[in-house]
């Protein structure tokens, strides 16, 4: 074994998230007194552009051959150290990343303490990469073929740029027809433009593809494999069918917020409460009141940013769709008063504020206030609400009352987590693998992730994100084989019991018995290096 002799030491500062907790020159004189260490360096931001730059330089001149960042976690930021080592000519696998935030910075005010343990942790990281030897990426032939789970707006996107980059698609949709949220969809936003020939030109487009497969009414049963080569159960009405693809795109969509949940509206139990969901299907089939309907009031948030249901977060969309139905409505029943009860009015994207200010100017009477409960009087309803601008307690006649009401994770999600063996953010989204750095790729490696799926957000920023996983999803069809990460877990058979725990610890299905050879055996294209088998081991057989 080779030992590294010359070892760099970088602290990140994090900001103020580490350099406000630990004491960053005395942790870096410490550093300095570690044998083998010959450089300590310090940087506010070590993944920025700069920080990177340090590490190069370093490398480049020859000053170390074994380096140590000490930041956040390495789920963050291990993969930006490791390209950068590399740029610079390093082997990426003599990197060691060492978590000083969350292991200490996060964890307690003491100064004294939080420098002290940085400093052990530094201390066992830099003995820990001496150990390290160089070594290269796994290499395996991949099939030239994606999957994408959902045929909503996303999955059409991606589904079409991948089949004109000449990859072979196959879409998954459980619904009778492609389109989903799109289809119940009368115009977008800002410009109000007709949604349906949008949708039925892409659809159009996708199908008259001859490398493009689509099946309806369907659902993902099993997935099996790894990144570059999936094997795919997809069950149907006639059956189930077997399918081999090299990566895939989760494009599931959204669940709109169940308005019943909010009894205190009366969604259900009254007629005259509808959703947004309902008000956008009547302006694409009609409305049936014409000219009956003298007043209308929204009530924005309901579904999001709410603790007392357990949705805390913001479903970005709800203002924009809001203050779009409302101008519409002022539109279609020009004598009729709109109102809007806000919390504050988030319109950010491009022109929506505009769209926002149009429909003021229209009429539209927008009242911060916290709406408390609605009940009828003769053939109205009454919103009972607090004026929070006036801190007074009002109410409010209306014959139609909306709730905005926000998008919720889709339907057999935690199921499909399981097949894919992907995780969820604390939302119940589907969590990427970095909310910055790798916003559509997933901790599995070869699974994307495409629209509402991975949290709420419109259409445009759909379009976008689907655009992007369909590049991610194709980016090894390009090199023609699959690269994997060499860390991955090895069976000493002369010491190992054959007592299969390791087989049964294993997600990935990465270790299986070999009842041939009468010993165990791992599948190295689809073992993640988790280590999970060799902790579990009882007679120290795994390794990685």
């Amino acid at each position: 074994m080779k030992w590294g002799r010359r070892v760099g030491v970088y602290i990140c500062h994090c900001g103020r998230n580490i350099a406000g907790y630990v004491d960053i020159e005395a942790l870096v004189e410490k550093v300095r007194g570690l044998k083998g260490v010959v450089t300590v360096k310090h940087e506010r931001y070590m993944c920025s552009e700069q920080g990177q730059q340090l590490i190069k330089e370093d490398i480049r001149e020859g000053l170390v051959d074994r380096v140590v960042v000490a930041s956040c976690t390495p789920t963050m930021h291990e993969r930006t150290f490791r390209r950068c080592v590399s740029e610079a000519g390093l082997n990426p696998f003599l990197y060691q990343q060492v978590n000083i935030r969350e292991n200490c910075s996060w964890v307690t005010e003491d100064v004294h303490e939080a420098t002290q343990k940085a400093f052990e942790l530094i201390k066992a990281g830099v003995w820990r990469v001496k150990c390290l030897e160089p070594l290269e990426p796994l290499q395996y032939p991949l099939i030239p073929s994606t999957l994408v789970i959902g045929g909503g707006i996303a999955g059409i996107i991606a589904a079409l740029d991948i089949s004109e980059a000449g990859f072979e698609v196959i879409v998954v949709e459980r619904e009778g027809e492609l389109g989903g949220w799109g289809r119940k969809i009368g115009v977008s936003f800002p410009q109000l433009v007709p949604v349906k020939d949008f949708l039925e030109g892409l659809i159009g487009k996708l199908l008259c593809r001859s490398n493009v497969k689509v099946y309806l009414k369907s659902e993902v049963e099993q997935v099996e494999g790894f990144s570059g080569n999936f094997t795919v159960k997809i069950r149907t009405e006639k059956g189930v069918f077997e399918e081999k693809v090299g990566s895939i795109i989760v494009a599931t969509g959204f669940t709109p917020f169940d308005a019943k949940r909010k009894a205190e509206y009366g969604y259900g139990r009254f007629p005259q409460v509808l959703t947004t969901v309902d008000v956008e299907e009547r302006f694409v089939n009609g409305w049936p009141e014409r000219g009956g309907i003298k007043s209308v009031a929204f009530i924005q948030c309901v579904g999001s940013r709410d603790q007392t249901i357990g949705r805390p977060y913001c479903s970005r969309a709800c203002c924009t769709v809001v203050a779009k139905q409302a101008l519409l409505l002022k539109r279609l029943f020009p004598e009729a008063r709109v109102y809007v009860f806000y919390m504050d009015v988030r319109t950010f994207g491009k022109g929506y504020e505009e769209l926002f200010e149009e429909a003021q100017r229209e009429g539209v009477v927008y009242i911060r206030a916290n709406p408390g409960e609605v009940y009828p009087l003769r053939d109205k309803l009454v919103v009972r609400y607090e004026d929070t601008l006036l801190g007074r307690p009002s109410e409010l006649e209306v014959d139609l009352l909306v709730l905005a009401v926000g998008m919720e994770p889709p339907q057999g999600v935690k199921e499909l987590m399981k097949k894919l063996y992907l995780n969820a953010d604390a939302d119940g989204f589907f969590l990427e693998s970095h909310p910055k750095l790798g916003p559509v790729d997933t901790f599995s490696e070869g699974v994307f992730l495409a629209g509402c799926c991975q949290g709420p957000k419109d259409i445009l920023d759909t379009i976008s994100q689907a655009h992007a996983a369909a590049a991610r999803a194709t980016r090894l069809f390009h090199v023609g084989k699959a690269i994997k990460e060499p860390v991955v877990a090895e069976v000493d058979h002369e010491v190992c019991a054959r007592c299969r725990i390791c087989e049964a610890t294993c997600s990935f299905n990465a270790v299986t018995y070999d009842p041939k050879a009468k010993r165990m055996k791992v599948i190295e294209a689809a073992c993640k290096g988790c280590g999970a088998c060799a902790a579990s081991c009882p007679s120290g057989a795994m390794s990685l």
